[in-house]
């Protein structure tokens, strides 16, 4: 089973409270392929939200404690981006889910990239909180800007 990012399929949990629909993505939950998640909401954060950025590295450096996630407003919202990740991993076990499709840039399903922290618009090279944990319990990450090239079998 494939888990994808719930905004990535049309739901409105990003921080601003929109979505970031890929039709393709939305179809394969639709046709009961894939199963939608968002470790955000799952952690207990609001929609919408402040937004929020890792300071002082990535997504392996927060469950290392030596960087943090806060919002905008100066809050430490770490606890809840770690719980969110571990209430996701929890239904990935249910569900036989072991490979994902996380929102790029996002400070808990960036792949690649992430935001610096500085809230100043500049990524850097990172993985979000999330992905982070998924890649250490063993689970495949791919996001929306490469899951077709890596994984040519889910269609054009």
């Amino acid at each position: 089973m494939i888990g994808i990012s719930a905004c990535l399929a049309g739901v409105c949990c990003r921080y601003d409270g929109n979505h970031n629909q890929i039709d393709p993505l939305k179809q394969l939950v639709e046709q009961k392929k894939a199963v939608i998640v968002c470790p955000e909401v799952l952690g207990g954060l609001p929609t919408p939200r402040t937004p929020a950025e890792i300071v002082g590295g990535d997504g392996f450096d927060v469950w290392q404690e030596q960087a943090i996630v806060v919002d905008q407003t100066g809050e430490n919202v770490t606890e809840l981006f770690k719980q969110g990740a571990i209430n996701a991993y929890q239904e990935f076990k249910k569900l036989d889910v072991t490979q994902l499709i996380l929102k790029e840039r996002s400070p808990s399903c960036g792949s690649q990239l992430i935001y610096d922290g500085s809230f100043s618009g500049t990524r850097i090279a990172g993985v979000g909180v999330a992905t982070a944990y998924f890649i250490n319990q063993g689970i495949t990450v791919f996001s929306e800007e490469n899951w077709q090239a890596e994984e040519g079998t889910h269609g054009d």
